[in-house]
């Protein structure tokens, strides 16, 4: 029998100072059988720092063309792809062809995902963002996650404050400077 995804529901009131989005946000993501809880955490933490009309998780591990999240305007255009982990520079170059703005949130040591896409050809590699959470974070907030998790997320000059079940974790999230590419 295959197994199936679980279904994670969170409650967020997000303060991001950076952005000036104020919200109370309200979704559910889907873990694959084969996705880590640490991945469900970066995108579950990347859809509140990315939010905006128009932005919802993709249909996942299952659909390894598209995003993990993707914000599309009213007539259903692309208008941001935002994955999570290492994606590699062919999908990154895909992914720039196909959406005028590209993101990526890692939780992984961020010089390995620098160094595999150092000399890599990529449409318009100077336009990629690519974010790496403070080591031990996601980690920390894993620990916390539940199936049903509720938090608040105040976001000010690029710091994350965290706070679930009573307790506060703060970590950086940090703009990658992407070596040589060529595109």
């Amino acid at each position: 029998m295959a197994l199936t995804s679980t279904v994670y529901h969170f409650e967020v009131r997000l303060s991001d100072v950076d952005r000036g989005v104020y919200e109370t946000l309200s979704f559910k993501a889907a873990r694959h059988p084969s996705e880590t809880a640490e991945n469900l955490a970066v995108r579950s933490l990347a859809y509140c720092l990315e939010f905006t009309e128009g932005l919802s998780f993709s249909r996942g591990i299952s659909e390894p063309d598209e995003p993990a999240l993707a914000a599309r305007d009213l007539t259903g255009v692309l208008q941001a792809w935002i994955d999570t982990g290492s994606p590699d520079a062919a999908r990154l170059h895909r992914a720039s062809k196909a959406a005028p703005r590209v993101a990526v949130y890692t939780h992984k040591p961020p010089d390995a995902l620098l160094k595999s896409l150092e000399g890599e050809k990529i449409h318009r590699a100077d336009k990629l963002e690519l974010y790496a959470f403070e080591p031990g974070f996601i980690d920390d907030f894993v620990r916390r996650m539940e199936r049903r998790t509720s938090f608040d997320l105040s976001v000010t000059a690029g710091h994350l404050y965290l706070t679930v079940g009573g307790e506060t974790l703060s970590g950086a999230v940090t703009r990658l400077a992407l070596p040589a590419v060529s595109g």
